[in-house]
């Protein structure tokens, strides 16, 4: 198994993979603000930086990458990256199987986001070793993922699911949850001191 996992990492961190996983989240964080562009449009201008939750999740992920092209951990980035890729990842997973259970169907699109979302989560997961935020940045990063979630569910800012309107203070309250749990997978990744990048600035 140990085996199989360096073979595996070896390929995760070579320069072709992050080069073509950059340019996959670069085009995902593109394609969702383009999702987003309805309830954008919609929305007050002091909103606008928080509603697109998945695509910003992608793009701070395309910037941690970018640095680890360039052999240096822009550690912010990082641990935006790992906390909202699980949150939001897991989150669109369980509301669009919630819409599956609602309507009976979820169509081509609605399993293109469980698939693509999904991933989002594991790809965060998956290069925790390379991550090597500090305290700061998840207390910075804390602040971001909890304050959304007051706009999103005290503002109304979520997207827009609204077969699950009836659900939204059930969603609101599991959303706060899962936002700790996603810090306490940070916490657990900077106190395990997973770095595999000491020589990274």
């Amino acid at each position: 198994m140990r085996y199989i996992w360096t073979r595996l990492w070896t390929i995760l961190i070579s320069k072709t993979f992050l080069i073509m996983l950059l340019i996959v989240n670069l085009l995902g964080s593109i394609y969702g603000y383009i999702w987003y562009g309805d309830q954008l449009a919609e929305a007050k201008l002091i909103f606008l930086i928080f509603i697109p939750d998945s695509p910003t999740a992608t793009l701070f992920f395309s910037i941690a990458i970018i640095g680890w092209l360039l052999k240096k951990h822009w550690r912010l980035f990082e641990a935006l990256a790992l906390v909202t890729l699980v949150k939001y990842g897991v989150w669109a997973v369980v509301m669009n199987l919630m819409v599956l259970n609602e309507l009976g169907s979820l169509g081509f699109a609605g399993w293109m986001l469980v698939v693509s979302h999904g991933l989002m989560a594991v790809q965060g997961l998956l290069y925790m070793p390379m991550y090597d935020f500090k305290s700061v940045h998840i207390i910075i990063t804390a602040i971001w993922t909890l304050h959304d979630v007051v706009i999103d569910y005290v503002f109304n800012q979520m997207p827009w699911y609204h077969m699950l309107n009836q659900y939204m203070t059930g969603i609101g309250y599991f959303t706060f949850w899962l936002s700790i749990v996603c810090l306490i997978i940070a916490i657990i990744a900077m106190k395990k001191r997973f770095s595999v990048a000491p020589n990274f600035v």
